[in-house]
């Protein structure tokens, strides 16, 4: 399971590299333009770059669910092929459009307002999206090659993959029809057993609310505790400009507490992982964490940072969603309070103080300093210790000394016959995959394996990191080889 977690985060780090410039153009769009979170006009050039910003920003964001079927689709595909993508961008179609209220309501009553009918209105989300993508890069694993009749041969091999995937949704679709409305209730009554229990109750509230990102289903527990499902509305009576002697419980209590950890604790987190990263992926860890820490900071966008490890690390995810419960803790208690319209950023601070439920919002500072340090020592300690597999050390991790390494022979053809040949044949090879400098392999025999053979092919080491794993170092021209490797093998 572990190894399955791992693949699927690695594979999610293609459409979450999309995600940081979103957060970038939303923050400075709403700042340009508050309209577009207060509501109003949009009057003047400057807000109207400001509101095309955040649409701009938006487009991804708000499809977030999407990108990640793609991306898992293509990124667990074997060979990283573009059919899986499309599979699964089919897998998505079906599941959305089969389990939305429209589709549901059809064969079962749904009434505006039920729990069944929030869960089916909010089916587009990250968790389908996550499944379609399993879904469309295992029918292309499991039947690219398939072969079929002559009349229907035009659909042989990779046609047939998309076909197969919409067939396998529909049967998911089946068991979510009722497994999921199940679920979303499930966490409606824990909502409402939370909201009896005062600070702590917002702490558990906020430890669930970042636990179940990943799935999706932490719009179960926003709808309890932000709008009026059971009477709290804790964001719509913020807004509405209402006071805590307005309602039953201190205003703002559900939002505060995400404010220290998003804008500071998020910084300090990322700051740990690109301190932890190994040399030379640092790099690329400073891209991606620097913007996501600034996405987060501005406008509270942590999709980004969250995708980023939420598979590589999923321990260190739980202590993520943990650290977030023990500041809303304490947040309430000392009393801060801010609201947020779009989610916990600078922008929406900056917002919401002047209206009539925030309270202490200077205490920021101290809170945001105390996040910052708190989520810096805990991710370093904990990355370093348990050696996690956060962004910048996943264990794809080329030493530099094989990026100088050259191919004795450069005929890649008899390098790949001879390697293969070396490897027991096409006959025993299941996967074939290459990263910078080695030809990453599955095979169904290592005993097949003849190291010396493969060296004389040029080869300058072969490494087993599994019981049927080969990965044979090449060099900086290893994809020469593997396309040729995948030519024999075919």
């Amino acid at each position: 399971m572990m190894k399955f977690l791992q693949k699927l985060g690695k594979a999610l780090m293609l459409p979450v590299a999309c995600l940081p410039i979103c957060g970038i153009l939303m923050g400075l769009g709403y700042a340009l333009c508050p309209s577009t979170m207060q509501g109003g006009d949009v009057v003047g050039i400057v807000q109207q770059i400001g509101f095309y910003l955040v649409k701009a920003g938006g487009a991804l964001i708000d499809n977030m669910a999407i990108l990640f079927a793609i991306g898992i689709g293509v990124g667990m595909s074997e060979d990283n092929d573009g059919t899986g993508g499309l599979a699964a961008l089919a897998s998505w179609l079906m599941l959305t459009t089969l389990l939305s209220v429209g589709a549901v309501s059809v064969i079962k009553t749904l009434e505006e307002g039920t729990t069944a009918y929030i869960a089916f209105s909010k089916i587009q989300n990250p968790f389908i999206g996550i499944i379609a993508g399993i879904i469309g890069s295992s029918c292309y694993n499991k039947f690219k090659g398939t072969k079929l009749p002559d009349w229907l041969s035009f659909f042989s091999g990779k046609r047939c993959v998309a076909i197969v995937a919409g067939v396998v949704s529909i049967v998911v679709s089946v068991v979510l029809l009722f497994v999921w409305p199940v679920l979303f209730g499930v966490l409606v009554a824990l909502g409402e057993g939370i909201e009896k229990m005062g600070a702590v109750g917002a702490g558990i509230y906020a430890f669930f609310n970042r636990l179940l990102i990943p799935f999706g289903l932490h719009h179960a527990l926003n709808n309890v505790f932000w709008f009026d499902t059971i009477g709290l509305g804790d964001l719509s009576h913020f807004w509405a400009g209402e006071t805590s002697a307005d309602v039953s419980w201190s205003l703002g209590m559900y939002m505060s507490g995400f404010f220290p950890c998003m804008m500071f604790g998020i910084p300090g987190a990322a700051l740990a992982m690109i301190h932890t990263a190994k040399a030379n992926k640092k790099k690329v860890a400073i891209g991606l964490l620097s913007s996501a820490a600034i996405a987060a900071f501005v406008c509270g966008v942590t999709e980004p940072f969250e995708f980023g490890f939420m598979f590589l690390a999923p321990g260190l995810y739980v202590v993520y969603a943990l650290l977030y419960a023990i500041f809303t803790v304490i947040t309430v208690v000392l009393g801060f309070r801010a609201g947020f319209s779009f989610s916990a950023g600078l922008t929406d601070l900056v917002f919401s103080a002047s209206l009539p439920a925030a309270a202490k919002t200077w205490l920021i500072i101290p809170l945001g300093i105390a996040a910052f340090v708190v989520f810096y020592v805990v991710f370093r300690f904990a990355i370093t210790k348990f050696d996690l597999k956060t962004p910048g050390r996943e264990d794809d991790d080329i030493d530099e000394a094989e990026k100088s390494i050259k191919l004795s022979n450069n005929n890649y053809t008899e390098v790949a016959k001879a390697v293969l040949a070396g490897c027991g044949g096409k006959e025993n090879i299941t996967s074939i995959d290459n990263c910078i400098t080695r030809l990453r392999l599955e095979v169904k025999d290592t005993t097949k394996v003849n190291e010396k053979a493969i060296k004389a092919a040029g080869a300058a080491g072969v490494i087993r990191p599994g019981k049927t794993s080969v990965q044979v170092i090449i060099g900086t021209q290893v994809q020469f080889v593997a396309d040729e490797f995948k030519k024999l093998c075919k």
